[in-house]
């Protein structure tokens, strides 16, 4: 560097950044710190993703509830508007087209795109994905399209677009949900308990208790809608070394569904540990070894391989189906899933034994 060049880094850390930092330091959940703050969650989301500004009545909120003080809050948001508006000068002029390609959650621009639109635009991706160059968004979350093992149907693809900005989102709203360290002996311990919430009808009576147990063993639970074009079921990945994140998008809306994505993500956790999986059709027999597993292993939740050849041998009647779920301990759906999956019955054979959801009750739980 030639003597007197200032040096303008083309990387930003965003104040969120450090309130994350101090909340694991301290042990501090989610809830304690928002509880400092007006707006609550919704606010501490805010200033982790760094959507939200920090301004003086957050900084003296923030000062209290994680130390700091008032000035250093203030000065790490300026560091960060500084620094994310340098990077959107350098994004704009080389690579503003490859940004724009990316999807962000919140509305389109409708129109021609001006040269400020264009700039708004780039802001809200680098913002977002919390990178300030191409590269470094390659690096951090272009490898997840090849890393990523995406489990698709003949009939669809995922746009890998829409899955990062599902993954990514997700991966914010992780950040709300405490956990204890990542164990996968104590996520064993709990699947008794676990598959058992399958037979509790509502949403709001399961999904807690679900997120609770799952976070006892090192697991965020989120529960994301997919946004168009994005066609998963669910997925597993580690958003830190110490902490996984199951991601479920709810896409059926039915209970068969929903419980063999859970099990079948718990399945890729403890079996192929830190990959990231992106699932989607559960059950197709068309993929790689790992899927296998992790389906064999969904598979053999719901019905214990020591009950597998009665199960093979099971009418299709509803009270021999509904008889043989409450003695395997799982709802009904369950139970006629697999007879499906495996081609005992027809695909809309028993179909009313199933739960389904509208999305209506399922915004209320929702990340």
């Amino acid at each position: 560097m030639k003597q007197g060049q200032e040096f303008t880094p083309d990387w930003f850390s965003k104040p969120g950044d450090s309130l994350r930092a101090l909340m694991l330091r301290q042990n501090l959940s989610a809830l304690e710190v928002a509880s400092h703050l007006v707006g609550g969650m919704i606010t501490l989301r805010g200033l982790l993703d760094g959507s939200s500004a920090v301004d003086r009545e957050h900084a003296t909120a923030l000062a209290g509830a994680v130390g700091g003080t008032m000035s250093f809050w203030l000065k790490r948001q300026e560091q960060y508007e500084s620094a994310l508006e340098r990077a959107v000068d350098r994004a704009t002029a080389v690579e503003a087209d490859d940004w724009l390609l990316l999807p962000v959650p919140g509305e389109k621009p409708r129109g021609r795109l001006t040269s400020e639109k264009r700039r708004d635009e780039v802001r809200r991706r680098l913002r977002f994905f919390n990178v300030g160059t191409m590269d470094a968004w390659q690096a951090r979350y272009g490898k997840i399209c090849t890393s990523t093992l995406f489990r698709t149907s003949a009939a669809f693809d995922s746009a890998d677009g829409a899955v990062l900005m599902w993954l990514r989102d997700g991966e914010l709203s992780s950040d709300l949900v405490s956990t204890k360290p990542w164990n996968a002996g104590n996520l064993q311990d709990r699947l008794d308990t676990i598959r058992k919430l399958s037979k509790l009808k509502r949403p709001e009576a399961f999904l807690p208790k679900l997120k609770e147990l799952c976070g006892e063993a090192g697991v965020a639970v989120v529960a994301k809608k997919a946004p168009s074009g994005c066609r998963a079921s669910g997925a597993s990945r580690f958003v830190a070394p110490d902490k996984a994140m199951i991601l479920l998008s709810f896409r059926g809306r039915s209970d068969d569904t929903f419980w063999f994505t859970v099990f079948h993500e718990i399945g890729h956790l403890i079996l192929h540990g830190a990959k990231t999986f992106v699932d989607s059709e559960m059950g197709n027999n068309d993929v790689d070894e790992s899927e296998r597993e992790a389906n064999e292993f969904a598979s053999d939740l719901i019905v214990p391989p020591a009950r597998k050849e009665e199960f093979r041998e099971l009418p299709a009647e509803k009270y021999d189906v509904t008889r043989f779920s409450v003695s395997i301990g799982v709802s009904p759906g369950l139970t006629v899933g697999q007879m499906q999956h495996r081609a005992m019955i027809k695909p809309d054979q028993l179909n009313y034994l199933k739960r389904r959801w509208q999305w209506d009750e399922l915004a209320e739980v929702m990340d």
